[in-house]
């Protein structure tokens, strides 16, 4: 499906703002073609391409806000969706929160677009799955995994002026190889904007060793253990604990972030002072738009610099409220890290535990950020720096703000993708921690 042209789009939205009568309307229009590839037990189970476009029309009278949404763009079907937008905001109650539309902007374009990625056919699909069940046949293995990828744009436009485009591309990729009998198994991702610094041949062989090299495991008594966080160990911690940046979590009370007595720990030590944490929407390794969800612009900005609390995420009700500024909400997370390898880290380690996967992570005490879950898809015993044996997996008890204030080393940083549904990206390190608890045994594989 081939979207309309930037000028078309652009046409449409400026129809739209000045139809409404409302005091302020702002239009949103947004497309995706999104082709996928699913394999399991060693065959090609779906596929498929869906490709739609949406209008997103929100106008407000005073404090009263009200939205609708459409997918077809007659001058009549135009009309129609924003006077239902308008209908519904005069029966809404008034919001305290509301904030205005922000003014017209000035975006900085980033890279976010990738001509490769975007021209993705069903053939190539095919061929990732292909060279994703070939080698693991030969080896009677088993795989199971999801290729998705993504050509889309958005574009917006308000009644103060404010407009953006951009497109943007994405492509996913994540595959489980099990052993016959069930009792390894080796787990690989990949997340790319540009697909030709993608290859499936390459990145199934790292969940076929891992899945032969898992089976067999032994078990080891829990406790606290140096450990090995490969960059997808390592992010589904950190996620978690960036969800409490918001200034208004911590200015409440409800954050680790929160001091006592009041306020947040904005400019204090928190963490180790190698631990920095950015966001950059031009960074050439993890683009992102660059205007967050309220069309604010985004900035290059350190979150966490030499381990101290460099910035907060304010709301603009928040920043008013609070008399700050309010900027552009961060799209990606960069972890600044050093050269090596996860391998490298392994080879510096006297006794330790690799932990190459997180998974089912829950919340325990949002105060700490203490987060428990499981082990999963290859977990080894690290002796003299070599890999000895696989190990039984671990339930773990631990929070991400302990666990960077107990850093022996930080590798080089990777490209991951969030799997908490926010689309974002980040660059994640794999990193070598001292005691990381690990609390009982688990019989996952």
């Amino acid at each position: 499906m081939s979207f309309p042209t930037e000028a078309e789009i652009k046409a449409i939205l400026l129809k739209v703002v000045a139809m409404s009568k409302a005091d302020e309307c702002t239009a949103q229009m947004s497309g995706a073609t999104d082709g996928n590839i699913r394999f399991a037990l060693n065959n090609v189970s779906t596929s498929g391409i869906v490709s739609d476009t949406e209008l997103a029309v929100q106008v407000a009278f005073g404090k009263r806000v009200g939205s609708a949404t459409i997918n077809e763009y007659s001058d009549a079907a135009l009309e129609r969706v924003v006077r239902r937008a308008e209908d519904l905001a005069k029966l809404a109650p008034e919001n305290p929160e509301f904030v205005p539309a922000v003014g017209k902007q000035t975006y900085r374009a980033s890279n976010t677009f990738s001509a490769a990625t975007a021209a993705i056919t069903p053939e190539y699909r095919a061929k990732v799955a292909s060279d994703s069940i070939g080698p693991c046949k030969a080896e009677k293995l088993i795989a199971a995994g999801f290729l998705s990828d993504s050509n889309a744009f958005v574009a917006f436009a308000n009644s103060r002026g404010n407009y953006g485009y951009q497109t943007s591309t994405m492509l996913d990729y994540t595959c489980t190889v099990r052993t016959e009998d069930g009792r390894g198994s080796g787990w690989v991702a990949s997340n790319v904007q540009d697909s030709t610094s993608f290859n499936a041949a390459n990145d199934i062989r790292t969940a076929m060793r891992k899945a032969s090299a898992s089976a067999d495991a032994r078990a080891l008594e829990p406790g606290k253990y140096t450990v090995i966080l490969e960059p997808a160990a390592a992010a589904g911690l950190i996620t978690f604990m960036m969800r409490f940046f918001d200034a208004r979590q911590a200015d409440e009370g409800r954050s680790f972030l929160s001091k006592k007595g009041g306020g947040n720990k904005l400019g204090e030590q928190v963490f180790d002072p190698r631990v920095n944490f950015s966001s950059d929407p031009w960074n050439p390794e993890a683009p992102v738009v660059p205007w967050d969800e309220n069309w604010l612009p985004r900035e290059k900005t350190f979150l966490v610099e030499g381990g101290k609390i460099a910035n907060l995420n304010y709301s603009r009700f928040w920043a008013q409220k609070q008399g700050k500024r309010a900027a552009g909400q961060p799209g990606n997370l960069l972890m600044s890290g050093g050269t090596k390898t996860t391998a490298d880290l392994v080879r510096s380690t006297e006794k330790g535990i690799l932990v190459t996967r997180t998974w089912y992570i829950r919340m325990v005490d949002p105060q700490t950020v203490l987060l428990t879950g499981l082990t999963r898809d290859g977990t080894f015993f690290i002796e003299n720096g070599q890999i000895k044996y696989p190990l039984k997996n671990f339930r773990f008890n631990e929070s991400p703000v302990i666990m960077l204030n107990n850093i022996d080393e930080l590798g080089k940083p990777v490209r991951m993708g969030d799997d908490n549904g926010r689309g974002s990206v980040m660059m994640i390190p794999p990193m070598k921690l001292r005691d990381f608890t690990f609390t009982s045994l688990s019989d996952a594989v």
